[in-house]
């Protein structure tokens, strides 16, 4: 019985990897079809529309090509990845928490976009002045390689996309008993400080940029306490539901 069981498993396993690895080569076709299109938006907007893109190799062109696409496939195949996932562990749920869990998914998605579109938008245009400046203070000949300039960009972006997470995986913690309203309360204190630490390491050291970026993140703490209250009052006294 046992090994049917495990049989099944990983059947099922096999089954749900297939739907996110064919998913996810036919977002990488997608994504090599419109990485020109991309490139050349992004090349458009105020933070790159003033700097000229320099290629130091033959193959630097050719990288971050595949290496646009690779973001678009990684980007669309995540909710897929997370769908998959919560169909896996579907069985093993009540109805009530498999009604509640779902929604993880597409507010999920919908935070990494906010996050990326913020830093993109806000956060990196700001970065972009600021080395500018700082680099014509010194006296200094401005040539950026694309590489470099997509890896910078990057380095901006992703852990900005990654910290607008933050509601999701404090409703998660709340609704599996880790964390409660008094807990979080409690650490407010530490919560801000750790934000403007991260805040000040993504943003140039200006105050002005450093409350653009840390302000955002406080507020995603404060709405991430009032959801956890709101997920705590509908489970009995912070125990996890019954199944």
């Amino acid at each position: 019985m046992e090994q049917e069981e495990l049989i099944y498993h990983l059947t099922e396993v096999r089954k749900r990897l297939l739907i996110v690895f064919g998913w996810f080569f036919a977002m990488l076709c997608a994504g090599l079809y419109i990485s020109p299109r991309l490139l050349l938006l992004i090349k458009s907007q105020p933070a790159a529309a003033s700097i000229e893109w320099n290629v130091f190799s033959f193959t630097d062109g050719l990288f971050i090509y595949m290496k646009c696409a690779l973001l678009v496939a990684v980007l669309f195949t995540l909710p897929v990845l997370l769908y998959q996932i919560w169909a896996f562990v579907r069985p093993g749920l009540t109805e009530e928490e498999a009604r509640g869990t779902l929604p993880y998914v597409p507010v999920s998605f919908v935070l990494f976009l906010g996050g990326a579109s913020f830093s993109y938008f806000v956060v990196f245009p700001m970065m972009v002045r600021f080395m500018e400046k700082m680099n014509r203070t010194i006296g200094a000949v401005e040539t950026y390689g694309i590489d470099r300039y997509f890896s910078f960009l990057f380095s901006v972006v992703f852990p900005m996309a990654v910290a607008f997470e933050l509601p999701v995986v404090i409703l998660f913690l709340t609704r599996i008993g880790l964390l409660s309203p008094e807990r979080l309360k409690k650490a407010r204190k530490f919560a801000y400080l750790g934000l403007a630490i991260v805040g000040s390491c993504i943003s140039p050291p200006d105050f002005v940029s450093h409350l653009s970026v840390t302000i955002p993140l406080i507020l995603l703490f404060e709405i991430s306490v009032i959801v956890s209250a709101r997920q705590w009052r509908t489970m009995d006294h912070g125990l996890l539901p019954q199944k």
